[in-house]
């Protein structure tokens, strides 16, 4: 295995950061243990003195929850390496980063290096010291590239430099990513250094410049500036395009205001701060990133009531110097993304992964594929999934904040197509507040629908023989769950999530009434994909069927092995019950040996080679020790990954249990045996859960049609 990849940069100010996190998110596809290091880290010294943390660490750390400690992930601050330098002692330099590296190893399957790049006098030595890293760590090397504000030919000739001394050095270098290029020579760009002799053999991309990335959002502006935050700390999130100083009258400043403009003006000034929030609900006027207050000074006790009158503020933030002195502040301030900005770190995975070949870089990379999968891994290899065979996806609760807050997700990484149903104003006056960018998803009001009358008269069709007249279907296609399932049947949409509102009966009542089963599928069931720290394993049924017939538990034990194999799960289905194998006698153990049978017959024909046990009991079932003495000659005892429990109450319980107290993510449940795919969320959901449940309709709904 290619165990191991440094990063390093020919410029700081490069948007390495940005790369480090698609580098990221491509390991944990593929490997169960990726760590994070950086031989050398920065000197940033707070303003009482104190060293802070490094950006790029806390950033690797948080997102991916990597189970190390800070201390682990880097050798030397800059400081102690240039003082053992200059006292000659390069051997100990070099020998206590490899002994830290080689200690952060032992831990890990893969390990991701970062170089430092430095700005002012200190960047003469910092590209051969990261040569001089890379090649003791017997690391592969990947440059990466600034080309913000310069010409093909200045990006060119500098690479060549870079690559004519690598080669000098014996550096294996696998790739180069020539970074922030601007968008109207991106390609010409690539093409250029495709066509070079010298890159032949090596991986060359070209990300042009997003700007959004390179602009530093408002809670930045104000840890960065020390500010005291007033007001809208939910929306600290916003980036910072321009800025404009507010010392003149109001019918001046108003025509200066720009979307995403800071608003620098003393403490004051209550005209502008009032004009400002005005302004944000306006909706002839841009949306302003923030204001921030100079001089120490508050508004007064009156304005505040005002302000605090409003039902979304933009960020209001204090500082106490004047205000020339917090624009130049504000004018140096350079960009990064912080663990706590999201929708930045999903904007630079989206970036990445639209200008990146992901599976060549993989393959030039990461030479072999671990089979061990973990959550991370499981949630990023399912988004590449539904983004591969992109799906059309309806949200009938596109009022709701998570739903929204999901939806950018989804839009920004280009997993899905999207339609959000809801009254219109209520969605856009949502979307505004939040700050988010919905411009790509499709947003219908079922009431003033274009062809809600053709959608009442086929609902009216497909249920006039259970008494429904053309007032009752008028009036239930109006309803939002209704209507999203309406667009699946008339193929308008690939399938639904619903739910984050909505019980789960009022979610799937719709598609059961006109949506039905599949052929030969009797009934409608659900599964858990149970992400534990090392595997996912497939729990069914948890959520639909109170207590299914042996028949029943043999359609949803076939049901829940191909939804398993679906999402890379490698079946072998366990029917559970209180004992194993014929030691147990009782009705409901009598039940699953008849389920088990049924189920291993109709295997013969729908599923061959599918190995099927029961009734087994889950120690059995999942561990190899107590396999060994209560199932010995059992192909699936000790190795199951599909596991179908006797009754509703039986599998809710157990997979609550496992979960909370294992720690695993639950993604579902997810419904089995419909015609096309409807899917239920929890009204407790949080955002991750709605983009999981989202990108694994768009798996069964590709999988449906290439069935067909």
């Amino acid at each position: 295995m290619a165990n191991k990849l440094y990063v390093a940069g020919t410029e700081p100010r490069s948007g390495k950061s940005a790369i480090i996190l698609g580098l990221m998110e491509l390991l944990t596809r593929n490997i169960k243990k990726v760590a994070f290091f950086k031989p050398l880290i920065e000197d940033d010294y707070s303003r009482v003195g104190k060293l802070r943390r490094d950006n790029t660490i806390n950033l690797i750390m948080q997102h991916y929850h990597l189970s190390l400690d800070y201390h682990e992930m880097y050798a030397y601050s800059v400081a102690q390496a240039s003082q053992l330098i200059a006292m000659g002692r390069n051997a100990e330099l070099h020998d206590g980063i490899m002994a830290k590296y080689n200690n952060l190893a032992e831990k890990a399957d893969f390990v991701l290096c970062e170089g430092i790049e430095l700005a002012g006098a200190a960047a003469s030595f910092d590209f051969d010291i990261n040569v001089d890293i890379s090649n003791n760590l017997g690391c592969p090397l990947m440059l990466v590239a600034g080309a913000k504000n310069k010409t093909i030919e200045e990006v060119v000739r500098s690479i060549k430099v870079y690559y004519e001394s690598l080669a000098e050095r014996s550096c294996d270098l696998v790739a180069t990513i020539v970074n922030r290029a601007d968008p109207a020579i991106a390609e010409a760009m690539e093409v250029r250094l495709l066509s070079e002799s010298i890159n032949r053999k090596k991986l060359v991309y070209v990300i042009p410049n997003n700007e959004n990335l390179g602009n530093p959002s408002i809670g930045e502006v104000a840890r960065l500036s020390s500010a005291e935050i007033l007001y809208g700390e939910e929306n600290l999130t916003r980036h910072v395009r321009s800025f404009t100083i507010a010392a003149m009258q109001l019918r001046n400043f108003l025509d200066r205001i720009e979307y995403g403009t800071l608003v620098i003006t003393p403490g004051d000034r209550s005209d502008v701060i009032l004009a400002c929030l005005a302004a944000g609900e306006s909706m002839t006027m841009p949306n302003i990133s923030g204001i921030m207050l100079t001089g120490g000074l508050v508004p007064e006790a009156p304005v505040q009531r005002v302000i605090e009158g409003f039902k979304q503020t933009v960020p209001i933030i204090s500082v106490n110097e004047n205000t020339f002195q917090a624009a130049i502040r504000v004018d140096n301030i350079h960009a990064k993304i912080t663990p706590d900005n999201t929708r930045k770190i999903t904007q630079a995975l989206a970036v990445f992964e639209r200008h990146i070949d992901m599976n060549e870089l993989s393959d030039r990379i990461i030479k072999t594929k671990t089979t061990i999968v973990t959550p991370k891994m499981f949630e990023s290899q399912l988004l590449q999934r539904a983004k591969a065979h992109k799906q059309h996806i309806v949200l009938p609760e596109g009022e709701d904040e998570r739903v929204l807050k999901a939806a950018e997700i989804l839009l920004r990484r280009d997993v899905v197509d999207l339609t959000l149903l809801g009254r219109e104003d209520k969605i856009h006056e949502r979307v505004r507040s939040l700050g988010l960018h919905l411009e790509k998803a499709k947003i219908i009001d079922p009431r003033k629908f274009a062809f809600l009358e053709e959608y009442v008269d086929t609902y009216y069709q497909l249920r006039k023989d259970k008494g429904i007249t053309l007032d009752n279907a008028r009036d239930i296609m109006v309803d939002l769950n209704f209507f999203g399932t309406m667009m699946i049947y008339k193929d308008h949409a690939d399938g639904m999530v619903s739910g984050a509102v909505h019980t789960t009966a009022d979610t799937i009542r719709p598609a059961f009434q006109f949506i039905k089963t599949k052929p030969g599928c009797s009934v409608v069931s659900s599964v858990f994909l149970m992400c534990l720290n090392d595997r996912v394993l497939a729990y069914g049924d948890c959520a639909v069927n109170p207590d299914p017939t042996a028949e029943q538990l043999a359609e949803i034990a076939i049901g829940s092995a191909k939804t398993a194999a679906l999402f890379g799960i490698y079946p072998r289905v366990a029917m559970l019950s209180y004992s194993s194998g014929r030691s147990g006698k009782g009705l409901q153990v009598d039940k699953v040996r008849k389920g088990t049978e049924i189920a291993q017959e109709m295997a013969k024909t729908l599923y061959p080679g599918l190995e099927i046990e029961g009734p087994i009991q889950y120690d059995a079932a999942v561990d190899m020790e107590v396999a060994k003495t209560k199932m010995p000659d059992s192909k699936v005892a000790g190795r199951a990954t599909v596991f179908v429990f006797p009754d509703l109450n039986t599998g809710n319980n157990t997979y609550k249990a496992v979960q909370r107290s294992a720690g695993a993510i639950a993604v579902g449940p997810i419904l089995q045996g419909l015609r096309k795919p409807v899917n239920d969320l929890s009204r407790g959901c949080l955002v991750p859960d709605i983009v999981n449940t989202v990108a694994i309709t768009a798996v069964q709904a590709y999988a449906d049609k290439q069935s067909e």
